[in-house]
């Protein structure tokens, strides 16, 4: 089957092309023109003025629409990923958090048969797990009840009971988390800095053992830090320092525009991925909610755009979704419309080694389209030439 996408502006990773035409067959892209071409027997999709960009990849995501991947449920995973897919997410990375071994495993388990059934939302990159292996100073949200220190028996046993985990973040700073880092690295998982207390010299053995991306940049996290009079640097002026990725929750709330513009101007959009991490409430109404599964999570509010606490001394996951990002990185940032769908898509695709079949628009990679406004609301969304969200 061919498909043709015409009159938009097309978002390629180099330049806009305005009233050019995507060819898709079976799945992939097999041709970009600048003009309206002839394709016979194709199927006419018309963006009717809008941009037509890659379609955004979320490599850090708890749920929504009422769901949370650790609900152990096929539904959830199915219906998280269709309720991103509203909103111009094609590919994620569902997310864990801290939590015991066994909920891990069946999270593990129940997202291989979600996998092989998702066929109406955005497509799976495979797992993340975040946490257990936390500073319980920088827990945030996540439930101390579970936080301990990496065991090489407990995640020896997790790594060989699925395939599946692409993704893993933990505190470099504690007992066996470098050991930890290099057996991630053997696997081809990523090892990611997160909740940690670490100073710069923790950071730099971790950046050299393996730990290649920081976790939701700023949150849960040191900084410039006093001890006997003397200061160090912590993990946020590491990952400025060094060569190391970062993804930063772009809500425009976990991150002011000040922050958003000092990442910007330092790390630059070839190093910085957007992020939701949204929980159950992205999509939903504010009120109430539960952070992590509906058994033994965490009771949160979500209001004034976010999830906090129930004493509202912290926020407890953002309700963002991954529109919100784009428009806010652009509004509150002064990115520019490509660097910031580069963010949301070409440089996530790096981080998790997919770029080269996703992330940005070019012969011979999937279909994962989005076609929005210059508001960046979201009209259309295809998931390897497969339409999953038509807003018409």
């Amino acid at each position: 089957m061919r498909q043709k996408l015409t009159n938009g502006t097309i978002l390629t990773p180099f330049r806009a092309i305005k009233n050019g035409t995507i060819v898709i067959e079976n799945g992939q892209i097999i041709g970009i023109h600048e003009a309206n071409v002839e394709v016979p027997d194709a199927i006419e999709i018309d963006a009717k003025g809008q941009y037509i960009a890659p379609g955004f990849i979320d490599i850090h995501v708890h749920g929504g629409g009422g769901f949370d991947f650790m609900d152990g449920t096929e539904e959830a995973f199915l219906k998280i990923a269709e309720l991103h897919a509203q909103y111009g997410t094609t590919s994620l990375v569902p997310t864990t958090l801290t939590a015991e071994k066994e909920d891990l495993l069946q999270t593990l388990d129940v997202y291989e048969n979600a996998n092989r059934q998702n066929t109406k939302g955005a497509n799976f990159l495979g797992i993340h797990l975040e946490g257990p292996y936390f500073a319980l100073s920088q827990r945030g949200a996540q439930d101390p009840r579970y936080i301990r220190n990496p065991d090489p028996a407990e995640y020896e046993e997790i790594l060989s009971h699925s395939s599946s985990i692409v993704r893993w973040s933990a505190a470099p700073e504690l007992e066996g988390a470098i050991a930890f880092g290099q057996r991630l690295r053997q696997k081809g998982i990523l090892a990611a800095i997160a909740h940690t207390d670490a100073f710069y010299d923790d950071v730099l053995s971790a950046y050299e053992n393996g730990y290649s991306l920081v976790t939701h940049l700023y949150s849960a996290m040191s900084g410039v830090t006093r001890k006997n009079a003397f200061r160090y640097a912590g993990v946020i002026e590491s990952a400025f320092l060094l060569d190391l990725d970062v993804e930063i929750i772009g809500d425009g709330i976990h991150l002011p525009a000040p922050l958003l513009k000092l990442i910007y101007k330092i790390k630059g959009a070839d190093r910085t991925a957007l992020i939701t991490d949204a929980m159950r409430g992205a999509g939903m109404a504010e009120g109430e909610s539960t952070l992590g599964s509906l058994k033994n999570g965490l009771k949160v509010i979500i209001e004034d755009g976010v999830a906090k606490m129930p004493d509202r001394t912290s926020f407890a996951g953002s309700v963002a979704t991954f529109d919100r990002l784009v428009r806010n990185m652009i509004n509150m940032a002064d990115v520019s419309l490509l660097e910031a769908v580069r963010m949301a898509s070409t440089t996530p695709a790096r981080i998790m080694g997919v770029d080269h079949r996703k992330g940005s628009l070019v012969k011979g990679k999937d279909a994962d389209i989005v076609i929005f406004d210059k508001d960046i609301n979201v009209s259309l969304t295809m998931v390897e030439g497969r339409i999953v969200y038509d807003k018409s």
